[in-house]
C-alpha cells in the first residue's frame, strides 16, 4: 500500500484515555488514518521521524474566540502551534448569522472586545452563508455551534424581557437551521447581551430542539445575575427538564462547586465542564456594571451610561467588583493603557480605579478588554487549579481571545501549559489522561465522531510533540509567544506545522455534527 505520509518511530497516545501508550507507525492516505502498526516496509511519499516523540490526536478547543483570527493575521496559528486542530465557533453564543446587516453590525460592536479588529462583510443570510467563508482559508477545522446571541437577536432584537410565544417559535426555527447545518451544540453566554435576558422557559425550549438532533447545551452561566451556585443549579434544571447533556464553560473546582459536583455524581446528571487553568479570566469592563445598565444595543447602553444617576449607582458596584484593581488592559479602541493595570492607568489619569473603569467604557464606546485576575490568595488559587486539573468531568479549553494588542496568555499557551505544568512537572495527570482531556473527551462530548482518537478510518488530525520539552512560553507580560516542543501538526492529512515551522497550508474544514 502506498501512503502519503508515514509517521514512524513514535509513541502513540491514542486519545481514549484508557489504552496505554505504545510504539507504532501511523500511515496516512489523503485525509484519513489508514494504518496504525509496524510500517517500516511500506512505501510513502514522505516519512516523518517521530523517534522519541509522542504522536497524539489533534487537540480540540471547545471554547475559543478564534474563528475570525483563523482567517488570517498575527494569531492565525496560535492554537495550531499548540496542537489544536479543531476549534468550535460561537463561544458564549456570539455570532452574526443569519442576522440582517444592521443587527450583525451591532452584535459585532458588542462582541468586538473578544475579536479585535477585522474586515468582515457581516452580511450572511443563513448559517451556510457564514460557514462558507472558512474552507480554503483556515489552518484548522471549525465545528459550528448554535450562536444563541444571534438567534435571540434575530427574533426580538435587544429587548431585555422574556420572549413571546411567536418570538420563541422564531428562535426555534433559527436554532434548527444551525443544527441542520451541522452544529453540535446550543451555545450561550448568559451574562452577555442579549442572551442574559433569556428565561428558563426559553432555555429549556431551545434545548429540547437541540436534544432532538443529538446536540448538547453549553453555557457561560449567569454568574453576574443569580450567582455561581444558582447558575450551576439552573444548568442542572435545564439538563433535567430538556433531557439534554449539559456543559459549563470556563469553570474551576473550589469549595463552592465541589459539593454540586458531588450531587451531579450521585444523581447521575450528564454534566461536564472545561477549564483553561490560569488564575485569571478575560472579558470587557461592561460586564462589571450592574446588569440593568448593560441592557440594550451598544448605542442604547452607552447613551444610558451618560446619565449621572447611572454613574452614581455604578461606581460603588464597580469598586466592590474590582477588588485589588490589578486588572490588565488588553485592548482599548483608542490604544490607551495597553498592558497597564487598572490601578496604574487610574493613577496616571488622576481618578479612582472605578471612575476610570466607568469612564473608559463610555470613552472607548464599549470596546475594551481586560485580564481579570482572581481576587483570591495565590495559595488558594494553586489548590483550586490542581483540584480542577484532575477532575474527571473537566476537559481543557482555552477561551482564547485574539487580534487584540495584549491578549491573555491562555490563547497561546493553554494546551501546552497543561502538558508541561500539570503533567510533566507536577505529575497530577498522566500523559494519557492529559491528552484525553484535550482530544478524545471533547470529541465524545461534542459529537465529533471521527476526531479525537488515533485509529484506522478516522480523520488524520495529528500532533507530534516532544514530551520533555513541550511547553508554553506566553506570559502575563509577553502573551504573544508561540508554544515550544510541538514539531508536527497535521490537519486533514496536511502538515500545517513541519519541523516546528508553519508551512502556510490552509487545509481546515467545517466539520459537521451528525446523529
Amino acid at each position: 500500500m502506498q501512503f502519503d505520509y508515514i509517521i514512524e518511530g513514535g509513541t502513540i497516545v491514542d486519545g481514549t484515555g484508557r489504552a496505554k501508550s505504545f510504539p507504532a507507525d501511523v500511515g496516512i492516505v489523503g485525509d484519513i488514518i489508514s494504518a496504525v502498526g509496524k510500517l517500516d516496509a511500506a512505501e510513502a511519499n514522505q516519512r516523518i521521524d517521530a523517534l522519541g516523540k509522542i504522536v497524539s490526536p489533534g487537540f480540540i478547543d471547545v471554547h475559543v474566540h478564534s474563528e475570525v483570527a483563523l482567517l488570517g493575521g498575527r494569531d492565525q496559528l496560535a492554537g495550531i502551534q499548540q496542537g489544536v486542530t479543531t476549534q468550535l465557533t460561537a463561544p458564549d453564543g456570539f455570532g452574526w448569522a443569519p442576522l440582517p446587516p444592521k443587527l450583525a453590525q451591532e452584535m459585532w460592536h458588542y462582541a468586538q472586545f473578544g475579536y479585535g479588529e477585522a474586515d468582515l462583510s457581516l452580511n450572511w443570510n443563513s448559517a451556510e452563508d457564514y460557514l462558507s467563508i472558512f474552507p480554503g482559508h483556515i489552518p484548522a477545522n471549525v465545528y459550528p455551534q448554535v450562536p444563541h446571541c444571534a438567534v435571540r437577536l434575530q427574533a426580538m432584537g435587544w429587548a431585555a424581557r422574556p420572549a413571546t410565544d411567536e418570538e420563541l417559535k422564531a428562535m426555534e426555527k433559527t436554532t434548527r437551521e444551525w443544527l441542520e447545518a451541522g452544529a453540535g451544540c446550543l451555545c450561550l453566554g448568559l451574562d452577555y447581551q442579549p442572551s442574559a435576558n433569556a428565561d428558563l422557559r426559553e432555555l429549556v425550549t431551545l434545548s429540547k430542539v437541540a436534544a432532538s438532533y443529538g446536540a448538547i447545551y453549553a453555557a457561560h452561566v449567569r454568574y453576574q445575575t443569580i450567582g455561581r451556585r444558582k447558575a450551576w443549579e439552573e444548568t442542572i434544571e435545564i439538563a433535567q427538564q430538556a433531557e439534554i447533556p449539559v456543559h459549563i464553560s470556563h469553570e474551576r473546582v473550589d469549595d463552592e462547586i465541589a459539593d454540586i459536583l458531588d450531587r451531579v455524581e450521585r444523581e447521575g446528571i450528564d454534566l461536564t465542564f472545561e477549564s483553561y487553568l490560569y488564575p485569571a479570566g478575560m472579558t470587557h469592563m461592561v460586564l462589571m456594571l450592574p446588569m440593568e445598565f448593560q441592557a440594550g444595543s451598544p448605542a442604547e447602553m452607552l447613551a444610558n451610561l451618560e446619565n449621572p444617576m447611572v454613574r452614581e449607582k455604578s461606581l460603588p458596584y464597580l469598586r466592590e467588583k474590582l477588588g485589588r484593581c490589578d486588572q490588565i488592559v488588553g485592548y482599548t479602541r483608542s490604544g490607551r493603557f495597553i498592558g497597564m493595570t487598572l490601578k496604574e492607568a487610574a493613577e496616571q489619569e488622576g481618578k479612582s480605579p472605578e471612575e476610570l473603569a466607568f469612564d473608559l467604557v463610555i470613552e472607548e464606546e464599549g470596546i475594551e478588554t481586560f485580564v481579570f485576575p482572581w481576587q483570591t490568595p495565590p495559595q488558594e488559587n494553586e489548590v483550586t487549579l490542581n483540584r480542577t486539573a484532575v477532575h474527571p468531568r473537566m476537559m481543557i479549553a482555552s477561551d482564547g481571545v485574539y487580534n487584540i494588542p495584549h491578549p491573555h496568555p491562555r490563547g497561546y499557551g493553554c494546551f501546552v501549559q497543561f502538558l508541561r505544568h500539570f503533567g510533566r512537572e507536577q505529575r497530577l495527570v498522566s500523559l494519557q489522561e492529559a491528552i484525553y482531556k484535550m482530544s478524545g473527551f471533547p470529541a465524545e462530548r461534542f459529537g465529533l465522531k471521527d476526531r479525537g482518537r488515533i485509529a484506522e478510518g478516522l480523520g488524520a488530525d495529528l500532533v507530534v510533540f516532544n514530551p520533555e520539552t513541550v511547553a508554553d512560553r506566553s506570559t502575563w507580560q509577553e502573551p504573544v509567544q508561540p508554544a515550544a516542543g510541538v514539531d508536527w501538526v497535521l490537519v486533514n492529512g496536511v502538515p500545517v506545522i513541519e519541523g516546528g515551522n508553519p508551512t502556510g497550508q490552509l487545509p481546515g474544514r467545517v466539520l459537521r455534527h451528525s446523529l
